[in-house]
């Protein structure tokens, strides 16, 4: 059987259009709900890409950073290895035309983010990294002549044969009708799950599909109860939620309640630039307060704002927010997902023929709390890897593949009632009574209507919180406020006969030397 296309790729974000580019001159199709850069949430990046770029930083700097932001859980060779490839990533986008931002002196111009030891976030205009680079990746697609671009499609389900091999994915156009996509390899850019919680700062499409799709398949799930909540979405009851990027806590921006007063360091000694989950929760519990959660820019940036972060501005702008003169209004939103699909450092997932990148991936670097700005970073190092193995490599061509997993469509009714339910149980802070209340609703919704994939993806999410009973990284049980006792461990589940199996494994030690 001849393929199709020798290697799909399913997603048009960072990820997917870096690892397109790189795999020339072997040809290659993707597969995309929208035309590339129109979509994806890399595009909505504001920070910027994370990377050891300045004189006095090094990438053992960063690797450490990185190790101690993800609590225990962080791959320290996969944050080694990702560290020390930032910089020629950061070279490659500048060569296909990103415009970084650069000081007077002509060097790039370095943001400070949370838990970062020392600014290192490459940044564009401020807040417009991610829209700078989609835009510059996706003029080089479509000059591209090793790549086919296929708008207007979803991936709806793996493609497998008798031997367990991924031979492509099903597909779902715009009016609903399936059609099938043969290939020898395919490669997962799906990006994550935000959009299966009520305040997320994630396209609403980001359901975590890939990850049934995998899980369907018998793939290897990992970390699944780690989701990053980022503590500064503008709240102006927007869906998806405008984000005010770190960088302007980076800048001295700072975190008051609405009289003023700060509040950072009533929960953190780190303060406004503690890692993530931390500040997330404190926000969580002052906007849950009468005092109310907000962001005051005025003093650190005043009129620069503007300019400065011309994304935030405009947010602000648009719902008569000045943030000049008022504070802005904050609360957490479901951000990043940490947890996904296992890959080894090329890539490749425990299915023969497919492999994932970007969000949807479990690389091992983010542990339980990813560091600011490592994700568009993760993801050119990733696509580089996966496109330097297929690249050069013949892949064995594989007998034809039928469809595997659920069909079901998610009711509109149903998928606002699964927002509320995973915000309100499964969010910034969790407890048993929450989960199993979870569980029973999505018991109930399968035993009245089967398991569209978006259920699946949050029973698998809801399972994995509910088995891990400590506190750690994005992960937090009131019923279980400290860390675990013993050495940190990895959360894993795959599918067998009986349902989700889940098994942890200890973490790898912290302090094991680069090999990779």
């Amino acid at each position: 059987m001849k393929p199709e296309t020798d290697v799909l790729i399913v997603g048009a974000g960072l990820a997917g259009l870096y690892l397109a580019l790189r795999l020339a001159p072997r040809r290659c199709t993707i597969v995309c709900p929208a035309p590339p850069g129109e979509a994806a949430s890399s595009a909505w990046a504001q920070g910027g890409l994370a990377a050891a770029l300045a004189p006095d930083d090094s990438p053992e700097a960063h690797a450490k950073d990185t190790v101690l932001a993800g609590d225990g859980l962080v791959d320290p060779l996969v944050a080694h290895l990702v560290a020390k490839d930032g910089q020629a990533r950061v070279m490659d986008l500048l060569e296909l035309g990103v415009p970084f931002d650069r000081t007077p002196e002509g060097a790039l111009a370095l943001s400070l983010e949370a838990a970062h030891s020392q600014p290192r976030v490459a940044r564009v205009a401020g807040d417009l990294a991610g829209k700078a680079i989609m835009e510059a990746l996706s003029a080089a697609i479509h000059s591209a002549d090793h790549v086919t671009v296929n708008s207007g499609y979803l991936a709806n389900r793996l493609l497998q044969n008798s031997e367990g091999h991924v031979t492509g994915v099903e597909l779902r156009d715009l009016a609903g009708s399936l059609s099938q996509v043969q290939a020898n390899e395919t490669v997962f850019c799906t990006g994550g799950s935000g959009g299966l919680f009520r305040v997320t700062t994630n396209p609403k499409a980001a359901r975590g599909d890939a990850l049934a799709m995998a899980y369907e398949a018998g793939a290897l799930l990992s970390d699944l109860e780690f989701i990053q909540f980022h503590p500064t979405a503008i709240d102006i009851s927007r869906d998806p939620a405008p984000l005010a990027t770190e960088a302007l806590r980076g800048e001295g921006a700072v975190l008051v309640n609405r009289d003023g007063s700060p509040f950072m360091h009533r929960y953190d000694a780190d303060g406004d630039l503690a890692p993530r989950d931390r500040v997330a929760r404190a926000v969580h519990e002052e906007a849950r307060s009468e005092r109310g959660a907000f962001l005051d820019v005025r003093e650190a940036l005043g009129e620069r704002i503007a300019h400065h972060f011309p994304t935030v501005f405009g947010s602000c702008q648009s719902a008569g927010i000045d943030p000049r003169r008022d504070l802005i209004p904050v609360a957490p939103a479901a951000h990043y997902h940490m947890g996904g699909i296992v890959t080894d450092i090329w890539g490749r997932t425990t299915l023969e023929g497919l492999s994932a990148c970007g969000e949807c991936a479990s690389t091992g670097i983010h542990g339980a709390n990813r560091l600011a700005s490592n994700s568009l970073l993760e993801a050119v190092v990733f696509a580089a890897r996966i496109a330097d193995r297929l690249r050069d490599n013949d892949t064995p061509q594989k007998s034809e593949g039928t469809p595997v997993g659920s069909n079901v469509a998610l009711s509109d009714g149903s998928w606002r009632t699964l927002r509320t339910q995973m915000a309100d149980h499964c969010g910034v802070v969790r407890h048993k009574a929450g989960l199993d209340a979870l569980l029973s609703w999505l018991e109930t919704q399968k035993e009245n209507g089967g398991q569209p994939q978006s259920l699946l993806v949050a029973e698998l999410i809801a399972l994995s919180a509910a088995t891990r009973l400590e506190s750690r990284g994005g992960h937090y049980r009131s019923d279980h406020p400290a860390s675990g006792t013993g050495p940190p461990q990895r959360s894993f589940i795959q599918k067998t006969p009986s349902g989700p199996h889940i098994f942890h494994f200890p973490a790898l030690d912290a302090q094991a030397k680069d090999t990779a």
